[in-house]
Formats: structure tokens, C-alpha cells, sequence
């Protein structure tokens, strides 16, 4: 395999796949049909609202982080093409815990833990690969263009590395309360929307 074959494929494969997520996200939105009273119902599925817009910031954040990292990767290789693909293997998957944190976040009692703690496995599952695919590109500069500063590289670094531990934090927490466990990888979704620079800048 040429291993300085560029990275357009990689990056519109990997567009189509973040777009189709994120866009079935919203078919777990759903009243229950024949409902007398629709603004009762609608109140009553709070928790797809939650389970939509938790997925749907979480997906678009890293949409935006997968694009920044590829803007500084110059080639890429057959290891980079295979841990993009465990990446977008787990993103694909993010609707189904969406469906399940929406049926039943309200349930209350075992079936309502289990939904959130499945959701936030799935989430550590990501950052792993997620860093993962980071640190191989990154490490040595491998597969970076040369015109991209160190420092540049440093603050992805940072930010990205606590990824793991939050994320395993928000899925412990799903086993005292379900409700904060999702309200807290919505809050991470949040933090890593922030440019990496910026948290340089605050230190």
C-alpha cells in the first residue's frame, strides 16, 4: 500500500458516516401514536430530548475535532485507515444507546441504570479509539505536515487526554443517578467544543 496516498477519502468516508449518525439520531423521537393529549406527550418524552441532544453534540463535537485533526495530518497510511474505521464503527453505533437512554431514562430502577450505563460505555469505547487514533498520527509527528507547530500538537494532546477518565467517571456516576450520568457527558460534549488553544491560553 502507498503510504503517502492523501487523506480526501478518508475524510469525505468519514463526513458521510458522522452525517448519517447524526441525522438518525432524530428518528428515537417519537409520541406514542393516538395520544389524547398531545402536550402532556410531548413533555412526557424529555428524556428524548436529552438522549437527542446529548448524541447529537457529542457527535458534532468530534465531527469538528476528527476535521482538525486531519487538517494537520499531511498523508496517511494503512494503520491510520483502520483505527478511522474502528472510530466511525463506534460513532455508527451511537444511535442505539441513544434509543435506549430515551425508552427508558424515565423507567426508573435497574433497566433505567443499565441504559445509562451502556450510553456511557459506548462513550469511553470512542474516546479510546478516538485517542487512539491521535496518538498514532501525533506520536513522533508521524503522519503530521511539517508546517504544523509543536504547540499545536501539545494542546490537542492536552486536551484530549483526559478523555478516558471523564468519560468513565459520567458512567460511574450512572449507578447512583442515570439522569446526572447523561447530563454529564452532554457537560463533556461542552468541554470539548473548546478550542484547544484557548485552555492554553487560561493556564
Amino acid at each position: 500500500m502507498d503510504e503517502s496516498m492523501g487523506t480526501g477519502r478518508i475524510e469525505a468516508f468519514s463526513d458521510g458516516v458522522f452525517a448519517i449518525a447524526i441525522t438518525l439520531l432524530i428518528l428515537e423521537i417519537r409520541v406514542p401514536a393516538h395520544s389524547r393529549d398531545l402536550g402532556r406527550a410531548l413533555l412526557q418524552i424529555w428524556p428524548s430530548y436529552l438522549a437527542y441532544a446529548t448524541s447529537f453534540f457529542s457527535i458534532g463535537v468530534m465531527w469538528v475535532n476528527h476535521h482538525a485533526i486531519f487538517r494537520k495530518v499531511a498523508r496517511s497510511d494503512h494503520t491510520l485507515l483502520f483505527l478511522n474505521n474502528l472510530l466511525l464503527l463506534v460513532v455508527a453505533f451511537i444511535p442505539f444507546p441513544t434509543r435506549l437512554v430515551a425508552e427508558y431514562l424515565r423507567e426508573g430502577g435497574g433497566s433505567e441504570r443499565a441504559a445509562a450505563i451502556f450510553y456511557g460505555s459506548t462513550s469511553i469505547v470512542l474516546a479510546v479509539f478516538f485517542n487512539a487514533l491521535w496518538r498514532y498520527v501525533s506520536s513522533g509527528r508521524r503522519l503530521i505536515s511539517e508546517d504544523v507547530p509543536q504547540e499545536e500538537i501539545d494542546d490537542i494532546t492536552r486536551t484530549f487526554n483526559p478523555g478516558i477518565p471523564i468519560y468513565a467517571a459520567a458512567t460511574a456516576i450512572a449507578f447512583v443517578s442515570p439522569l446526572a450520568s447523561i447530563a454529564v457527558v452532554l457537560a463533556i460534549a461542552v468541554f470539548f467544543a473548546v478550542p484547544p488553544s484557548w485552555l492554553r491560553r487560561k493556564r
